[in-house]
């Protein structure tokens, strides 16, 4: 061992000067006078002078054999333009599919008065559309895993587009309830954006950028609530049907624009393509590309619902759909809530105003005033404070903790409702209880993704998404039948499962603050990122 150490010491050290610099370092001085001769090997090389700029030529780019994966690239290349314009685009997609969402609440009394609908026809036209999201999350997650995610977002943005704007031309109820079911089928595939977004992100940026997505919905709630204003009035809901689908247009030209994932194309062998797509970044971002050859750690399946309940993963993933589950559950129930306390003043004022409203006749209806449309905008500007505290907690406390927090605060707020509060208390409570449900909404969208590895990382979010359309197909049973009830049980339900949600976000069994995105499912949970200094031991 000895003698081979002191044979190795004796090698000259090779370095690529650039031009005017010495063409000898001083460790070349030191050992210059020793040769090594290989039978068969030419041992005189030709010194190389490289210009200032110039790249390594291909033949002496990797002199050590250096590898990288595409998180240590992604990590070397940073936040810049790229990621910037790719900020701009996921959120036109959160923005669309917020329209498309804020519209059933529009939609729905507007029918209900045009076409002299009964109650339970209004509540199956919201229920159609989360039907069609719940049904479709999880084949959209297996689409983008095995055609990538690229391929499945420029499919579900113009299959939502195109029945978006049929929905407009609906002649009767059958034919919009088909239609807007349609349409709630392409939206569960609008998450998977969120997917090709995390997989560009650096390791330090990703928690803040993906949170801040949720800005882009609550902007497009509001641009939603402004458009209805102005052409509810004068062209009526079938005009807003088609002009609420018009920004998913503007995003299905510039989908053209967006690159696959690397991470992706890596994992299905195509390294060429993902190796351009890397440079393309470097290049927008004005960041050098690590050298070395890029690799991928080992070839797996893409998509398979059984990587999901792997022993590593079992776990997680159950969890983690009751987790889904429960936002889903407590974000729309609030909604539908709020506007159940508004109406009737305060939560004590709810049984006698449901005695009332038994002795009408359930066809009565009424049109949305500007009243009505004020309460949807504060309700939806609530938002933005449960954002910037979740921005400001997440790469503190963690991605558990913080959800945890989420859950445990709407569960406190809603124990506060049993009290006879005034209007303006209950609008306290109902505003902190949407900031923070909302907030934990947005951290189970950053936890998702860096959880599961590079190949069941689009059907995982899928599957998530689907538990949570699977809540809001339930919340209104709970937030308007069983309120009919007992206004007490109602909110009991409530606390219940978010205080059930926070207890599973402690029992996560992994915590990904400060981790990379894992690249393959037969490493241990972030060992991309460790040890990935050296090659050697030592």
């Amino acid at each position: 061992m000895e003698e081979d150490l002191f044979q190795l010491k004796q090698l000259p050290v090779v370095k690529f000067r650039r031009t005017g610099e010495s063409s000898r370092s001083d460790e070349d001085g030191i050992s210059g006078g020793h040769e090594v001769h290989i039978e068969g090997v030419r041992t005189e090389l030709e010194p190389v002078e490289l210009g200032d700029g110039a790249a390594v030529p291909k033949e002496f780019a990797n002199p050590t054999d250096d590898t990288f994966m595409v998180e240590d690239a992604v990590e070397a290349i940073g936040f810049g333009k790229f990621q910037w314009k790719l900020s701009v685009i996921t959120g036109l997609a959160w923005a669309s599919n917020a329209m498309e969402m804020m519209i059933l609440s529009i939609l729905a009394p507007q029918l209900h008065c045009e076409w002299r609908l009964p109650s339970w026809k209004v509540a199956l036209l919201t229920s159609v559309v989360f039907v069609g999201m719940m049904s479709s999350s999880t084949l959209w997650g297996n689409i983008s895993d095995q055609y990538g995610r690229k391929t499945g977002l420029k499919i579900s943005v113009l299959w939502t587009l195109y029945y978006g704007i049929l929905s407009g031309f609906a002649p009767i109820y059958s034919w919009i309830l088909v239609l807007r079911g349609l349409v709630g089928f392409g939206i569960g595939g609008v998450p998977q954006s969120v997917t090709l977004y995390a997989e560009f992100l650096p390791m330090k940026a990703r928690a803040k950028c993906i949170l801040l997505i949720e800005v882009f919905w609550a902007l497009g709630t509001v641009f939603e609530v402004l458009l209805a204003v102005v052409v509810m009035p004068t062209l009526g809901w079938r005009w807003l049907l088609i002009l609420s689908a018009l920004p998913l247009l503007l995003f299905a030209v510039l989908c053209f624009w967006l690159p696959e994932s690397a991470r992706y194309d890596v994992l299905s062998g195509n390294q060429e393509k993902a190796l351009a797509t890397l440079k393309r970044i470097a290049t927008e971002n004005g960041a050098p590309m690590p050298l070395g050859k890029l690799v991928v750690s080992r070839q797996e399946d893409r998509g398979k619902m059984r990587d999901l309940f792997t022993p590593h993963f079992r776990w997680t993933t159950l969890l983690l759909w009751f987790i889904w589950f429960s936002n889903a559950f407590s974000y729309y129930g609030l909604v539908l809530l709020t506007t159940e306390f508004f109406q009737a003043g305060d939560v004590c004022s709810i049984s006698s105003r449901r005695q009332e409203v038994k002795a009408k006749c359930s066809l009565t209806c009424e049109y949305l005033t500007e009243e009505d449309y004020t309460d949807l905008l504060w309700t939806t500007l609530s938002e933005f404070p449960g954002v910037l505290v979740t921005l400001w907690i997440i790469d503190r406390i963690g991605r558990k903790k913080t959800m945890a927090l989420s859950f445990l605060v709407f569960s406190f707020c809603s124990l506060l409702l049993f009290l006879c509060v005034g209007r303006n208390v209950l609008t306290v409570l109902l505003f902190i209880a949407r900031a923070f449900i909302s907030g934990g909404f947005q951290a189970a969208y950053v936890y998702t993704p860096e959880v599961y590895p590079t190949a069941t990382r689009a059907l995982g979010l899928g599957t998530c998404s689907g538990m949570a359309r699977v809540g809001a197909l339930i919340t209104p049973f709970i937030a308007q039948v069983m309120l009919e009830s007992s206004v007490y049980l109602t909110l009991l339900v409530y606390s219940g499962c978010c205080l059930l949600a926070a207890l599973a976000s402690c029992f996560l069994p992994i915590e990904t603050k400060g981790r990379g995105l894992q690249e393959s499912s037969h490493k241990e949970w972030g060992q991309e990122m460790v040890g990935r200094g050296s090659h050697s031991p030592g």
